[in-house]
């Protein structure tokens, strides 16, 4: 008989070698989230309950200001990279059951929708409505194909596509309404010569323009 925190261990990885390949701890992301958490304040209260999902190494759980705020992921990585204010969860995304009706403000996933088949994201989708509160926030940072469909498929994971418009009807058709869509965000990944210039991303997050940008952010409110 397993104890309880081996079979959460065993609820769930990554492809094998995921964490090696694609999403290996990386300093410059962390400083790079320092600056994008600062970036996210506009949207959420100090005093919100927050949720992520997809959460990996935490690193928007961890900079995050907000009064809680639970990360959860499939991995098990998420209960050694949470820092000590966030609560962990290991477990599938697309199923929230764990979580009561209108338990969350803000509902986050950065890169997550894109690695999940359509039956899937509809659960997700519908879960982070149920869960999210009246005028509570939906935020989803990811690759937008529209930007650079060359270098799309480079992360081998990923099974569906989505542009700036084709995720905003997605999110409308799911119950939705779309607050805002930042169809430039983010440049693509951080594997770049340029990685390690994170003292410009403020300066990058401020520009109207965006070179080499390949992720958008949109934020949705679950529709009346």
């Amino acid at each position: 008989m397993t104890s309880a925190d081996e079979s959460q261990t065993q609820a769930g990885v990554y492809e094998k070698g995921y964490f090696e390949t694609r999403l290996a701890q990386d300093a410059n992301r962390e400083k790079v989230w320092v600056h994008l958490a600062k970036h996210f304040a506009r949207w959420i209260d100090p005093d919100a309950d927050v949720l992520e999902l997809g959460a990996g190494w935490c690193d928007f759980s961890n900079k995050i200001a907000a009064r809680r705020v639970v990360a959860m992921d499939l991995d098990a990585t998420v209960q050694k990279a949470a820092a000590p204010h966030v609560q962990a969860e290991v477990g599938d995304c697309t199923d929230l059951s764990r979580f009561e009706d209108d338990s969350f403000d803000i509902v986050f996933a950065s890169n997550l929708v894109e690695h999940l088949h359509r039956e899937q994201s509809d659960r997700l989708l519908d879960e982070a409505r149920r869960v999210l509160r009246p005028g509570g926030r939906l935020m989803l940072m990811q690759p937008n194909f529209r930007l650079n469909p060359g270098r799309y498929f480079d992360d081998y994971t990923h099974v569906a596509i989505f542009t700036d418009q084709s995720l905003s009807d997605y999110l409308v058709s799911r119950g939705y309404a779309v607050e805002e869509m930042h169809a430039k965000f983010m440049p693509l990944t951080m594997k770049s010569s340029g990685s390690g210039l994170t003292f410009l991303v403020p300066w990058y997050l401020r520009s109207p323009i965006k070179p080499l940008a390949g992720q958008m952010l949109v934020v949705a409110n679950p529709a009346d």
